[in-house]
């Protein structure tokens, strides 16, 4: 096992964390309204559900994931949690004020919900968790044997905790010259990206019935 190829897997995960999805949207909206540690239990709550993809297809659920009716389900639900997570961020949005924000700052619990149920329920984290992770545990299981397919899981893992620190730590230094009016804005605009996720995911969902 050689470090290079540790690296290699870390990379991987950090890769894997980085598009611009539902998870990096409310990260952000949440870290720039609340601070450091808001934005990273965000990060901690998606990942837990990411840890919970990894475990279910390591031990070979992905054929009850494949199930039309699940797929139906996951589409809908997910959109209507994307949905609700892009209002709240809007109306909230109005509502901003520094001073108050600083003295009143949301729950740890609700901002670790909120990362939890998005990526949980995002069909695409899923099929992206079947695609990509399905995948590197059948090459890894057929270049390097079984024995080490957990450690270089919990690499990819490593790698997704690192992101998490980083857009923590990115949000909370540019909080700090955002006045309100940016503010605001950089809220609205995270709301109507998970909310425009959520419109996708349920109009996939639509199409899957009448399909």
């Amino acid at each position: 096992m050689s470090v290079q190829l540790l690296f290699s897997y870390i990379f991987l995960g950090l890769t894997l964390a980085a598009p611009m999805g539902p998870v990096n949207s409310a990260r952000l909206d949440k870290g720039i309204k609340n601070g450091f540690w808001n934005a990273w239990v965000v990060g901690a709550g998606s990942m837990i559900a990411d840890g919970i993809f990894m475990l279910l297809i390591y031990l070979g659920m992905v054929r009850f994931l494949n199930l039309p009716e699940v797929q139906i389900f996951l589409w809908l639900f997910g959109g209507l949690v994307l949905v609700y997570s892009g209002v709240e961020s809007m109306v909230s949005a109005e509502k901003i004020d520094i001073q108050a924000t600083m003295r009143n700052k949301e729950s740890l619990f609700r901002s670790f919900m909120t990362g939890f149920m998005v990526s949980i329920t995002s069909p695409l984290s899923i099929l992206f968790w079947l695609g990509i992770y399905g995948s590197i545990l059948a090459k890894t299981a057929s270049s390097y044997g079984t024995a080490h397919l957990l450690i270089y899981s919990s690499m990819i893992f490593l790698g997704l905790a690192l992101w998490d620190l980083c857009v923590a730590s990115l949000t909370t230094g540019l909080r700090r010259f955002l006045n309100e009016r940016m503010l605001k804005g950089i809220s609205m605009i995270s709301g109507a990206s998970l909310i425009g996720f959520g419109i996708y995911f349920g109009i996939q969902g639509v199409m899957a019935v009448w399909g």
